[in-house]
């Protein structure tokens, strides 16, 4: 008998289409329950073999079997839970050690991970902890048909584009992102060419037929490899057509994540331009938005409309 705190089922020769979909159902939960321990220990060693011996599979099952439901393998999801693992322990102890919190959240020696940890982060894990500081943020905002726009970018492109009720709410937002930044309005040298950018997107959002202008701009994107996987297809998705969370877990080869491409639709901080809102249910109904289901209703309008 196994010592997997997981249950198993038996398995014969007579299983029938029903008892192959019960044990496909009960692996998904098994993977679930092996991701809710990985998010309990992830500040611990935790290697295939014994995440595989945990769920009662063979390696080779467990990694098709964890990619198939979350979308991810093992290696990533476990990087995932210890990056937010970091997040938190910088955020909490901002006068501790960057090199304690990185040990901390499980990752061993620092200086073999720093430059993977601040690929994640969109910074330096020092800057992270210290809110940013360090860090040049310009920022513009505008009215647009949708409402107060707030745009910002660092050197390395647009991090944050977000819709709001008021300028100085959409400022604190920034604010709260990178809390120790050096947050600047949209400097003289550049402002022509941020001013070309919120043209055109203020114009495709009065339906002038202008298209968002997303391949003109530099995107400042972080994720983890899933969220990244889904934000590139969602940016190759045509304006004016839509897609339900299943077919986009179809397309990026994961059919069964369609959960993991509603949440990387929902941590999309590059709205419009990364276009979370061509996303829809598979019934036909909205789904989620960040920024509220009128705008994503009034978006997919404009888009819809005519030419």
């Amino acid at each position: 008998m196994s010592d997997s705190p997981f249950p198993t089922a038996p398995h014969t020769a007579s299983d029938t289409p029903s008892d192959a979909d019960a044990r496909r159902a009960l692996a998904t939960q098994r993977i679930e329950a092996l991701c809710r321990y990985i998010d309990a220990h992830a500040d611990q060693p935790l290697t295939l073999d014994a995440l595989a011996e945990r769920a009662a599979l063979s390696r080779f099952h467990l990694q098709r079997r964890f990619k198939a439901v979350t979308g991810v393998s093992p290696r990533q999801y476990l990087e995932a839970a210890r990056l937010r693992l970091l997040k938190s322990g910088l955020r909490d102890q901002p006068s501790g050690r960057v090199t304690d919190a990185i040990v901390e959240a499980g990752y061993g020696s620092p200086s073999r991970v720093y430059e993977r940890i601040a690929t994640h982060l969109g910074m330096t894990p020092r800057q992270y902890r210290d809110g940013g500081r360090g860090t040049a943020i310009s920022y513009v905002i505008d009215d647009s048909a949708l409402g107060p726009l707030l745009m910002a970018a660092t050197d390395r492109g647009l991090c944050f584009v977000h819709f709001g009720d008021e300028a100085a709410g959409l400022l604190q937002r920034l604010r709260d992102e990178y809390p120790q930044a050096d947050l600047q309005p949209m400097p003289d040298a550049a402002r022509p060419q941020f001013a070309a950018w919120m043209a055109a997107l203020t114009a495709h959002l009065r339906g002038d037929g202008a298209r968002a202008p997303a391949a003109s701009l530099a995107l400042d994107l972080r994720g983890t490899a899933f969220q990244m996987k889904v934000w590139d297809y969602l940016l190759r998705i045509p304006s004016g057509e839509l897609r339900s969370y299943t077919e986009v877990a179809a397309a990026i080869g994961h059919p069964s994540a369609v959960r993991a491409v509603a949440s990387a639709c929902a941590t999309n901080r590059v709205g419009v331009l990364v276009p979370c809102h061509r996303v829809i249910r598979g019934d036909g109904g909205l789904g989620g938005y960040r920024w509220g289901l009128e705008r994503k209703r009034a978006l997919i309008d404009i888009e819809r409309r005519p030419a």
